[in-house]
């Protein structure tokens, strides 16, 4: 699943994102069109993973 196919389905990856990681609030799920690079870094500081640990984590979705 990549960021194109995220969008489609918003609701459900951000629910399955919060349900994986308790400690995400609405705020850090928020994404806004254009921000994906900055919403994947801001992801990356808040779960303390590396930016392939995240692409496989979406990917798992």
């Amino acid at each position: 699943m990549n960021l194109l196919e995220i969008k489609g389905d918003w609701h459900a990856f951000k629910g399955k994102l919060r349900q994986r990681f308790a400690e995400l609030t609405d705020d850090d799920v928020a994404f806004e069109e254009g921000q994906q690079e900055e919403w994947l870094g801001h992801l990356q500081k808040k779960l303390a993973q590396s930016r392939s640990e995240l692409d496989k984590l979406i990917s798992s979705f």
